[in-house]
């Protein structure tokens, strides 16, 4: 009798481990979702998820393993029943239970769904039985089209989102590479500039008056006209070849 005790004891301690832990992780979960359900992203909801599955897989193991038939046979039932505030009751269940009254504990000790859930699982039940396989088959099938449907549209904003993240968290570019191609090409081969406009003199340069232009600048490729030579205000005598030298012999 003691080593059943013991045994029931020790099964009811890893359980309430179990379940302290799972409790831990629901309410860990919860607030995550309340204060950071706009930076929360579907990997890190997948985690906390996961060790929720976790918890729950532990403990159906314990329920499940050879050390705990026993709790099949140990029937719970309340003592009293009443109105009033249990403070023992209220600590032990964290406040949840303030007292066993008659409306709480039939839900609390109910081994089956309620009668209306029960009701609406035997109609789902009743259904799916029913359903032809062709038509099940279609079902899935379309179920399919709507999720793929879905996903592409998720990925392409996910995409979306992504470049635009990126390009926001870059600098601006300064610069446009087509400007600084086309402003090489103008200088080097003349390319996109206007033909035939006057190029400015500076002031006492050439020019009948004070910053004005010779004319029309030559184009690319064209010879400048050749200016007149101007007539030298020095006078030469130039004498003939044949003249005497006052020195010669």
């Amino acid at each position: 009798m003691q080593r059943e005790e013991k045994q029931l004891e020790a099964t009811l301690h890893a359980i309430l481990n179990r379940v302290n832990d799972l409790k831990s992780a629901i309410q860990a979960l919860i607030t995550k979702l309340e204060n950071e359900y706009e930076s929360i992203n579907w990997p890190t909801f997948l985690d906390n998820y996961a060790i929720l599955s976790g918890h729950l897989t532990g403990l159906s193991k314990i329920l499940q393993s050879e050390v705990a038939p026993s709790l099949r046979s140990v029937v719970v039932l309340p003592l009293q029943l009443g109105c009033e505030r249990d403070e023992a009751l209220a600590r032990l269940t964290e406040g949840r239970v303030p007292a066993c009254t008659h409306d709480l504990v039939p839900d609390l000790l109910r081994t089956k769904p309620e009668p209306q859930a029960e009701q609406r699982l035997q109609q789902f039940n009743h259904k799916a039985s029913t359903l032809s396989h062709d038509t099940a088959q279609k079902q899935v099938a379309q179920f399919t089209k709507v999720i793929s449907h879905v996903w592409e549209i998720i990925s392409k904003g996910r995409e979306d989102w992504e470049g635009d993240s990126m390009r926001s968290a870059g600098m601006q570019p300064t610069h446009s590479i087509a400007d600084t191609h086309a402003l090489v090409t103008a200088v080097g081969t003349g390319k996109g500039l206007r033909p035939g406009m006057p190029s400015i003199v500076p002031p006492g340069v050439g020019g009948t008056g004070m910053g004005q232009s010779r004319g029309p600048a030559p184009q690319l490729g064209q010879t400048a006209p050749t200016m007149p030579k101007a007539p030298s205000a020095i006078k030469t005598n130039i004498k003939a070849a044949n003249q005497i030298h006052p020195y010669q012999r």
